[in-house]
């Protein structure tokens, strides 16, 4: 579904991703491991445009996605989670889910019920403010938000980051039901090796803004672990 090929990036004078490739397939859950600063969330901004790249190809569903806005990319049916979340603190939770539905290709004007079902506090809490909900409420509603899109592509990155343990464990089983139920494709970034070993299919290891590694989740060996993850 999504294919990094030859992909170079820089900030200022710094090399930072090095013809980095990487293949999402169709329907699976692939997890973009590494130590911090490796170029793990520079990948998902490349894809959704929101870093300039220097060379390469990124390719999605035929699509190639450097000839396209970054305001459009949802449209093609790629919801986003950034790090930090990054919902809108002054609007409501309903009016954070609304803003996705601009990118729905359907054109529905309502907030799926799905959501709902997926995440039954976002319901309870329509009315107050995505500012003050708690962290683990709010990576629920950034989720919720990024499906609203209807996307056939999920990008989270770090969705486990600063969340109680009971949310970590909720997101897991949403993540498992999107993908092996619903069929949704996910690219996710993760450093709890435990998380990523229950939601994922595979595994790319990113060193020093390189591809090193990569497989089937149960090809994961400790000797990767100790090498590329391990602080």
């Amino acid at each position: 579904m999504l294919q990094i090929e030859s992909l170079n990036h820089y900030y200022g004078e710094s090399h930072t991703l090095w013809d980095l490739s990487l293949d999402v397939p169709d329907g699976q859950c692939s997890v973009l491991m590494g130590r911090n600063g490796v170029g793990k969330t520079t990948t998902l901004e490349c894809i959704m445009g929101l870093q300039p790249v220097r060379s390469g190809k990124i390719l999605y569903a035929g699509n190639d996605l450097l000839k396209v806005a970054a305001e459009q990319r949802a449209s093609l049916g790629i919801g986003y989670v950034p790090q930090g979340r990054q919902i809108f603190p002054l609007l409501t939770v309903e009016e954070n889910l609304e803003i996705g539905l601009p990118a729905r290709r359907d054109k529905l004007n309502r907030i799926p019920g799905f959501i709902f079902e997926l995440f039954p506090v976002l319901k309870e809490m329509l009315g107050r403010r995505g500012g003050d909900l708690s962290g683990g409420q709010q990576q629920q509603l950034a989720i919720g938000r990024a499906l609203v899109t209807d996307p056939k592509l999920l990008i989270l990155d770090e969705p486990t980051e600063g969340i109680q343990p009971n949310i970590v464990h909720e997101i897991g089983d949403i993540i498992i039901k999107l993908n092996r139920e619903i069929g949704l494709t996910v690219l996710l970034v993760e450093q709890k090796l435990p998380f990523a070993r229950k939601v994922g299919d595979r595994f790319c290891i990113l060193d020093r803004g390189r591809h090193v590694a990569a497989g089937a989740m149960n090809e994961l060996s400790d000797e990767l672990i100790a090498h590329y993850l391990t602080v």
